[in-house]
């Protein structure tokens, strides 16, 4: 198996109202492969989708029940310090959940978390250690 992540499916409640948090809410253009029932968004190198959370447990043959951290967050880099407090600010106006305000952590960085309308978690960061490349894809050594 090849070291890559192509697709993150999020199984989501409400598929409309996720959608317009992404679409119309942040900006993310979705993409004409998306259909009834499910919506994708094309992000610097990787793909998420939208998908029915009843429907995505089916197909994988797992209870759709779930409770408290699921064990798994998104997380978006940002540029600066700035950016975090930018980002955390537009997605608190869309209705989202703030559950870590915009801080300095111990690894010297700059980190909030917030959860989108299905309880996701998604971690903003500014890493001043990381780079990103000329089309904004992080780079690691």
């Amino acid at each position: 198996m090849k070291a890559r992540l192509n697709l993150i499916t999020l199984g989501v409640i409400d598929l409309k109202t996720s959608v317009d948090f992404y679409e119309n809410g942040l900006g993310w253009k979705k993409s004409s492969a998306s259909q009834e029932g499910v919506a994708f968004f094309q992000l610097n190198g990787i793909v998420l989708s939208l998908y029915p959370r009843e429907a995505l447990a089916e197909d994988a043959q797992v209870s759709p029940e779930g409770q408290g951290f699921s064990g798994i967050t998104l997380a978006y880099n940002a540029k600066s310090e700035q950016e975090v407090d930018e980002v955390i600010a537009k997605v608190k106006k869309l209705g989202a959940t703030i559950t870590k305000t915009p801080q300095k952590v111990f690894w010297g960085g700059y980190s909030s978390y917030f959860k989108d309308p299905n309880g996701h978690l998604f971690e903003v960061a500014y890493n001043p250690f990381f780079e990103f490349d000329e089309r904004d894809i992080l780079k690691l050594e």
